[in-house]
C-alpha cells in the first residue's frame, strides 16, 4: 500500500504531501485540482512504462506543466500584506513526483534539457533524477538505486556499483537497468506500478464499447474502456466472487438479476432482467447509468485485485440514489486494494468518508495553488525532497 504521494511543480500543486491510507476519497469545488492529483498518479504510472515523455507531450509539453506562480509563496503573499511576484529564480525548474510505500519508495524529477542545435528535440523532458528506496522515508541508508542524469548505480553488500553510464535523458532506469538478479527492487516495483488500474468516464453513449456484442475470453481484469463487460461479468461468477456479484446488483436495483448468454458463436451476449418485464434487456438497451453501475461492479469486483485502483468521478451519469450502493461496493474494494475515488458528489463522499480506514481530502484553491486545509505541520507525512 502506499502511505504517501508527493507532488512539486506540477499545473496547480506547488508542493503538495497526502497522507495515504486504503481508501482515499479527493474532492472539491470545479478548478481545486482535483484532476491533477489524478493525472500525477497517471504520471508516475507512465514511468513504470516508459512512456512518461510521450504522456507529459500529449499534456501539451513540460512547459506547460509546471506551476504558474511564483518560485515560493510567501506569509506575506499569503496574508494579502505584499503582492504576489516572481524574483530571481533560487534553483532549476524541476517537476518531481514520487510516493512511499511500506516496502519500497519511489520519486522521479524531470526538467528541460540545454539547448542543443543538433536536434530539434529541445522541448523534450528530460529525467533528471530517479530514487528507489526500502521503507516509509527516504533516508541515505535506505536508498538503494539512484540515477543522476545519464549514470544509474545501485547499492550492493559492498557499497556502490554503477549500472550505467549512459541512460538516455528520455528512458527510466524501470525500462533500462530492471534485472531479476542485480537489481530485484527495481523489477518489484516496476511491475507493481504497471498492475495499478485507472478508470476514467466510461462511455455510455450508443457507439460505447461496453454495448458491443463481442467474442467472450476469461477476463478477469475490466478493459479500461469496458468493451469486455460481458466476459468480465462472466469471469466473477466463475472464479471470483458471484454471490458479491448478485448482491451488487439486488442492492442497486431490487428484484433484478443479471445473465450472461453464450451465443453459438461465442459472443457473449449480457442479459439484465427486471421484475415486470416480459424479457431481458441487453446491453444496448441498459440505460447509460444502469451500464456505467455494472462497469463499476465488474471492475471492483475483480479476482484479480491491483495493488492500487483510481476512479475519476464515478458518480457521473448515475442516479442519486444508486450512490449508497456504489459506496458500499468501493468499501469492499478497498479490503482488497488500495482505492483512490476522485469525486464531487456529495452523497458518495459522504458515504465514504464514514468507512473507518478512509483518508479524505477537501482540495480548495488559494492564490491559484492547490492546498489540503485540514493538513498541518502535524498531520503532513514526512517528505523531504533530495
Amino acid at each position: 500500500m502506499l502511505t504517501t504521494l508527493a507532488i512539486n511543480n506540477y499545473r496547480s500543486v506547488l508542493d503538495l504531501a497526502l497522507p495515504l491510507g486504503p481508501l482515499n476519497v479527493v474532492t472539491g469545488a470545479n478548478g481545486s485540482g482535483k484532476s491533477n492529483l489524478y493525472r500525477a498518479l497517471r504520471l508516475l504510472a507512465a514511468t513504470a512504462r516508459d512512456d512518461v515523455v510521450s504522456v507529459l507531450a500529449h499534456e501539451g509539453g513540460l512547459e506547460s506543466t509546471f506551476w504558474a506562480g511564483p518560485e515560493t509563496l510567501t506569509r506575506a503573499m499569503r496574508d494579502g500584506t505584499a503582492p504576489v511576484q516572481g524574483g530571481p529564480r533560487q534553483g532549476p525548474r524541476r517537476l518531481r513526483l514520487g510516493f512511499a510505500g511500506e516496502d519500497f519508495g519511489y520519486l522521479i524529477e524531470l526538467g528541460l534539457p540545454q539547448p542543443d542545435s543538433r536536434t530539434v528535440f529541445n522541448l523534450d523532458p528530460e529525467i533528471k533524477r530517479e530514487m528507489i528506496w526500502a521503507g516509509p522515508a527516504l533516508r541515505p541508508a535506505a536508498l538503494l538505486v539512484e540515477r543522476q542524469g545519464p549514470m544509474v548505480k545501485a547499492r550492493d553488500d559492498h557499497g556502490w556499483r554503477v549500472l550505467s553510464e549512459h541512460l538516455n535523458s528520455f528512458d527510466s532506469l524501470f525500462s533500462q537497468v530492471a534485472d531479476a538478479r542485480a537489481t530485484p527492487e527495481v523489477v518489484a516495483l516496476r511491475e507493481r506500478i504497471r498492475g495499478w488500474r485507472f478508470y476514467d468516464h466510461f462511455r455510455t453513449d450508443a457507439g460505447a464499447p461496453a454495448r458491443q456484442t463481442r467474442l467472450g475470453t476469461r477476463t478477469p481484469v475490466l478493459h479500461h474502456d469496458g468493451r469486455d463487460l460481458a466476459a468480465a461479468l462472466q469471469t466473477i461468477r466463475e472464479i471470483g466472487d458471484g454471490g458479491a456479484l448478485d448482491a451488487a446488483i439486488e442492492d442497486a436495483f431490487p428484484g433484478a438479476r443479471l445473465g450472461i448468454e453464450a451465443q453459438p458463436d461465442g459472443r457473449l451476449r449480457l442479459e439484465f432482467h427486471q421484475h415486470g418485464l416480459l424479457r431481458p434487456l441487453t446491453a444496448a438497451e441498459l440505460s447509460d447509468g444502469t451500464l456505467r453501475y455494472l462497469l463499476l461492479v465488474a471492475a471492483l469486483l475483480t479476482p484479480r485485485p491491483p495493488s492500487l485502483m483510481v476512479l475519476n468521478e464515478p458518480e457521473n451519469s448515475l442516479h442519486p440514489d444508486l450512490l449508497p450502493a456504489l459506496a458500499r461496493l468501493i468499501v469492499a474494494a478497498a479490503e482488497q486494494s488500495q482505492i483512490w475515488v476522485i469525486s464531487h458528489a456529495t452523497r458518495l463522499v459522504a458515504a465514504l468518508n464514514e468507512a473507518p480506514d478512509c483518508s479524505g481530502f477537501q482540495l480548495e484553491k488559494e492564490l491559484g495553488e492547490t492546498r489540503v486545509p485540514a493538513l498541518g505541520l502535524l498531520t503532513r507525512p514526512t517528505w523531504h525532497w533530495p
